[in-house]
């Protein structure tokens, strides 16, 4: 939020500049000369073309950070990763996926279970999914590889970003020895570090490494006073090395992640509110307000309105047990909440809970034949992530004694003789929600799978009415890949390679539970009871239905396959072409079910007008009839498969011993997927198809002045095809693909004039545009920005749809929805401020109806399920005089999810134009051997977007990061001492914006990077 301040970065670096370790490969020494050659600038061996070679000899665009240059810059998370590296952001996100890695406007835009990641993850060169690697702390590393640009042949599965590859430190088979560090900072951070090297025998050692974190929160809690967002997490890790000759060599690494705190996926909620509660939070800026409440689906549903609207005949018995209106304050629960003003402090009354565990086997085994290089990867993970969150991010006006529960306690003290079939429904309500009657506590249902909820047993009660959201996955995944490799003498060389990849992922559930939603699901089944004692029939049993959401992919299962090879041809001594090719194959099944409102069969509770079922009404599942699975609801099954060849052509030209200059041409593809199930009044596809891009990309790498400066550059320009992109309909998340160019320049470099004193620069330039007209409804604004559209809150459902004049004529759109709402007994039209346009609480399916000028079906809507308007004959519809012409067909257009807009031209989300870093060390050596090392890096990050609408409140403004350090060197390294300082200037800037759907209130969760961090540390090594 932060804008960046160019006084003060011009100040600093006049005496610093940033770290380009991160882009070049160096790591920062200890000493000013360590690590480098006879020639100044040191080199870093990579394997980014699956072979061994330096850094400044590989014809891509890679970084490299060994363990000392992670130490040296601080980089300890992959959020501090990502400051550093040109075109490359890094934001947390909505759900446990936990993040996104954007490499040049390549970022993971998909979201769902079925997506793959832009960004392939490997550790040890073997690809891992799903893993809680980005929430990890990075610690005994031999270094850490990010690849730019789509991998097209050489690396796991296909990935149009880039690649970041782990690689950890292996056993030293020659002595022993051992490091460790203890480091204390604010927030009483506690961080220990440790490894111990052990040589077992002369072919055989073992090295175990680990480190343990835990720290108070960043934010601070006003409900509580407490502080959340803290860490508590640790990490085991053994290797194992079996070396029986200089030709063979075996790895085996294990490792253990768990962590058990108050991590929360969400750092703050924005919005401008909108007091019409048509949308909730305005489309025009970004504000520390709370949305109105009116406008989430909780509310809508136990509101008088909705009661009048659904319930026909026993609206009368109903309509005192509504919590509130929508029309009026009673209605919004947070009309008093005042959002703090602060990125670091909330008000919440359910605290966050996160609980994540992985395990991990990897298996590295290389054998040198002569001619021939065997290289075999191979290892199993199986972990999961279960985290909880404050949905809304604040606290509901109090219930104590609403009229509505007060209402509810009289009628379930009734005797059951004064209803059909002499038998009380609103016993079990009140019993559920609030067993010591209207004053509280308040019980609300726990996320469960079984769906049962409040009315199961599976409950929480507190002082105030809580809402929070879970979201949990379980996965685990195999991985096995063979590489032969030739070492031919001559010209030509080859590489040949197969892997198979088989990846699970079960009860991956996003639940969102609130006591409205409970409520809600009692008076429906309260209703579907006495509806059916008064036809005769037995009463369904509607309190095990499920009374909170649950988008619940219950089985998602990947199976892949590669096969790909390169071929390497020297042209002449300092010339050479590389041609890579790939065959990917995926095939993916996915069983999944979206419910609210279910019973154990899978049956709606309550039939609405204008749809067939509530289920169908809210959400949407296709029959799939499983006996084992509890409550036997609905699942919605599909399977898809996608295969590409892709590949890659290099060619690069040694100038000179320290001139390289390469041009290349990759094609990168990533999978298709399948959407979650939706509800048919929304038009989505099934299934999303794979993305391909084009990547021409020229580069040069160069080494000047006897080795003591560097200059890096490279530009490039990628065709991308069918990107995947994400939007939210009927609260999930689907996918789109359309197309863009992204063009771009890079360079990085490093001075080192003497042997003391080492500086780092970098800068890159990104420039993204949707290239093809692609037309979509932005949910923050159904308007498309048309004063003659209409918005809607559906009363049914809490959607938002709009109706536009063919003319133009606004007025004649208003006059359309105030008619209809007055047969609704429902409010006329009102302005939205923060827009151009008006809205109305009305329903959007009769609307549909109106606007096309079919009378039949909108008088049946408003007839056939709702007896107490039933009166309505066609002749008194088109009597109403909506225009002065009562023939309203071809005069309007209805938008079941809002007018779409063309995005053609706009920006990539999670895309800066601009990326620079500087970074400056100088040694200064005493006697004895010790010395002591001043180290300052800043990084910038340019203004980009949120959003691929573009719009003035998805603006994220540019950033800055400035961390500092000095550290005391005992003699030969043994001992040392290091005070720092992260985020020196304290910067709360957002780096990641997600906006939820239209029945949450259309509220946007800001992902901020971490506050400022000091402390000190000491260490040593031997």
């Amino acid at each position: 939020m932060r804008k960046f301040d160019l006084l003060g970065a011009t100040a600093l670096a006049m005496w610093a500049a940033v770290p380009a370790y991160a882009q070049t490969g160096e790591a920062a020494p200890t000493t000013a000369n360590s690590g480098a050659d006879a020639s100044g600038i040191g080199d870093i061996v990579v394997t980014a073309q699956r072979q061994s070679e330096t850094l400044q000899t590989v014809p891509i665009a890679v970084s490299a950070f060994s363990a000392e240059g992670l130490r040296q810059q601080q980089i300890n998370t992959t959020s501090d990763l990502q400051l550093s590296l040109p075109n490359i952001t890094f934001t947390k996100s909505n759900f446990t996926s936990s993040s996104s890695f954007n490499i040049r406007g390549i970022g993971d835009l998909c979201v769902g279970v079925t997506c793959d990641a832009a960004t392939a993850v490997h550790v040890n060169d073997v690809p891992v999914i799903g893993s809680p690697i980005f929430q990890n702390e990075f610690f005994d590393v031999e270094r850490i590889e990010v690849l730019r640009g789509p991998q097209g042949t050489l690396f796991g599965r296909n990935a149009t970003g880039g690649v970041i590859n782990f690689i950890t430190a292996k056993p030293d088979l020659n002595r022993i020895h051992a490091a460790g560090e203890v480091e204390y900072g604010n927030y009483n951070s506690i961080r220990v570090k440790g490894m111990f090297n052990l040589p077992v025998t002369e072919t055989i050692g073992v090295r175990l490494a680990g480190y343990y974190l835990k720290r108070d929160g960043f934010t601070r809690n006003l409900f509580d006073g407490k502080r959340i967002d803290g860490r508590d997490q640790y990490d085991i890790r053994g290797s194992i090395r079996w070396e029986p000759t200089e030709d063979t060599t075996l790895d085996i690494v294990g490792h253990y992640f768990h962590e058990n705190d108050d991590r929360s996926r969400i750092q703050k909620q924005l919005c401008h509110r909108d007091p019409t509660g048509v949308l909730g939070c305005l489309p025009d800026q970004l504000a520390f307000e709370q949305l109105n409440g009116d406008a989430t689906l909780a509310a809508i549903l136990t509101s008088t309105e909705f009661i009048n609207v659904a319930l026909g005949p026993l609206a009368a018995t109903f309509r005192p047990l509504a919590l509130g209106s929508v029309y009026n304050t009673d209605g919004d629960v947070y009309r008093n909440f005042v959002n703090p003003p602060n990125i670091r402090t909330v008000n919440i009354d359910s605290p966050p809970r996160f609980r994540t565990e992985e395990k991990q086997v990897l298996v590295n085994f290389n054998q040198n034949f002569g001619s021939f290089g065997l290289k075999l990867d191979g290892g199993y993970t199986e972990g999961f992530t279960d985290s909880t969150v404050d949905y809304n991010v604040g606290v509901e006006a109090p219930l104590a004694n609403n009229p509505g529960l007060v209402a509810l306690n009289a009628l379930a003290q009734a005797p059951g003789a004064a209803f059909p079939g002499g038998v009380n429904p609103f016993t079990p309500i009140r019993a559920a929600l609030t067993p010591q009657g209207p004053g509280g506590p308040f019980c609300q249902s726990l996320a469960d799978q079984q769906g049962v909820g409040v009315y199961g047993g599976k409950s929480v009660c507190a002082g105030t009415s809580l809402d929070f959201d879970r979201s949990t996955a379980y996965g685990k995944q195999w991985f096995a890949e063979g590489i032969v490799t030739s070492k031919f003498d001559g010209p030509f060389n080859f590489l040949i390679g197969a892997g198979y990849l088989d990846y699970k992922v079960r009860d991956n559930d996003y639940f969102v539970n609130s006591f409205s939603l409970d409520y809600a699901a009692g008076l429906l089944g309260a209703a579907s009871a006495i509806g059916a004692r008064a036809a005769g029939q037995a009463i369904p049993n509607v309190y095990r239905g499920t009374p909170f959401y649950d988008n619940d992919s219950r089985n998602y299962h990947l199976k892949s396959y590669g096969i790909f090879g390169e071929a390497y041809a020297d042209i002449t001594d300092t010339l050479k072409l590389t041609i890579g090719a790939r065959y990917n194959h995926d095939e993916k099944f996915y069983r999944a079910r979206t419910t609210l409102f279910n019973d154990a069969n899978g049956n709606a509770v309550l039939v609405p007008f204008g749809s067939s079922s509530f289920t169908n009404a809210i959400n949407y599942s296709t029959i799939d009839f499983d006996a084992n699975v509890a409550g036997n609801q609905e699942f919605s099954v599909n399977t898809v498969s996608f295969g590409r060849m892709t590949g890659r052509a290099v060619l690069d030209w040694r100038i000179t011993d320290r001139n390289l200059l390469y041009v290349s041409y990759s094609r990168g593809y990533k999978s298709g997927g399948i959407n979650p199930p939706l509800s048919p009044i929304f038009a989505v596809p099934t299934s999303f198809g794979p993305e391909k891009v084009n990547a021409f990309e020229i580069g040069s790498k160069n080494t000047f002045l006897d080795g003591t400066a560097r200059l890096n550059l490279t530009a490039f320009y990628y065709q991308y095809k069918d990107l995947q992109l994400s939007r939210i309909v009927a609260r999930t998340s689907v996918n789109d693909n359309v197309n863009a160019d992204i063009m771009g320049f890079e360079a990085e470099g490093i001075l080192n004039p003497t042997r003391n004193l080492l500086i780092n620069l970098s800068a890159s330039f990104l420039k993204t545009r949707v290239s093809n007209d692609k037309f979509l409804a932005n949910p923050q604004d159904p308007s498309g920005g048309r004063s003659d559209a209409v918005i809607i809150k559906d009363l049914t459902n809490a959607a938002n749809c709009s109706v536009g004049s063919n003319s133009g004529n606004a007025a004649q759109t208003n006059a359309l929805v105030s008619a209809t709402n007055t047969l609704l007994g429902l409010r006329p039209t009102t302005p939205i401020p923060g827009t151009n346009t008006t809205g109305a609480f009305s329903v959007c399916g009769i609307l549909q109806a109106a606007a096309a000028g079919n009378v039949g079906a909108a008088v049946a809507a408003l007839a056939a399920p709702n007896p107490a308007l039933g009166g309505l004959t066609g002749q008194q519809f088109i009597n109403l005089q909506v225009t002065g012409n009562p023939a309203t067909a071809g005069q309007f257009t209805y938008y079941a999810s809002g007018v779409p807009v063309n995005i053609r031209g706009n920006n990539l989300p999670q895309s800066p134009h601009f990326k620079f870093s500087a970074g400056m060390q100088y040694t200064f050596d005493f006697g004895n051997g010790w010395n002591i090392v001043p180290r300052i890096d800043l990084n910038y990050t340019g203004n980009y977007y949120g959003s691929i609408f573009n719009r003035r409140i998805n603006r994220i403004e540019g950033y800055e990061i400035v961390n500092a350090q000095v550290q005391l060197n005992a003699p030969d390294d043994r001992f040392y001492a290091r005070l720092f300082v992260q985020n020196l200037t304290k910067n709360n800037a957002v780096t990641g914006l997600y906006v939820t759907d239209q029945s949450s209130g259309l509220f946007t969760n800001a992902f901020s990077l971490e506050p400022r961090r000091y402390g000190i540390a000491a260490g040593f090594r031997f």
